[in-house]
């Protein structure tokens, strides 16, 4: 498994790193690839906040926690991200396809366009990543897992097609497919 740490406003000693590694490392039994944990470190108002993040077999896994203690933080964290991996792993394998966790992408996009259509919009950050083709289940799944409230993915019911899956306000979800 391939660590990277980041600590926000804080520096931790090495035993804390080495702690988080210890921990997460035991979530690698449920992959056949490498796995990379994003660590991220910091205190707020006192308390002490772990965000996880897990990127194994073309899937994303977040977690985020904050407890009193950095120690109990991380366990949180690994708990949490266990249990989505269970819950969804199982429900991959039996509701879509047995081969969900370890499937490579295709093709590589970006949602930033080559140029900025007028001078006054700013980006501030841009994001680069594999967009996979996948069911639009499998596509409101990876969205649930990472907390968002849309993601992006090519639709295998549309040959591929670019489409985006959202939250409603309702609490139902949403589909915005290419229309050619």
């Amino acid at each position: 498994m391939n660590f990277h740490y980041a600590e926000k406003k804080v520096s931790l000693p090495a035993n804390v790193h080495a702690y988080a590694e210890k921990k997460v490392t035991k979530l690698q039994r449920y992959f056949r690839d490498e796995a990379d944990a994003l660590v991220t470190f910091s205190v707020e108002k006192n308390r002490n906040k772990v965000e996880l993040t897990l990127h194994a077999a073309n899937t994303y896994f977040r977690a985020s926690e904050s407890t009193s203690d950095m120690f109990a933080s991380i366990d949180a964290c690994v708990s949490t991200i266990e249990g989505q991996i269970r819950k969804n792993k199982t429900r991959l394998a039996r509701r879509i396809r047995q081969d969900a966790f370890v499937r490579e992408p295709e093709a590589i996009s970006s949602f930033v366009p080559d140029e900025p259509e007028e001078t006054e919009f700013k980006i501030v950050r841009t994001k680069r990543f594999n967009i996979k083709p996948m069911t639009r289940e499998e596509a409101i799944l990876q969205m649930n897992l990472l907390e968002h409230t849309f993601f992006a993915f090519r639709d295998e019911e549309a040959d591929g097609a670019f489409a985006v899956v959202y939250r409603r306000n309702d609490g139902g979800y949403g589909l915005i497919e290419d229309a050619e």
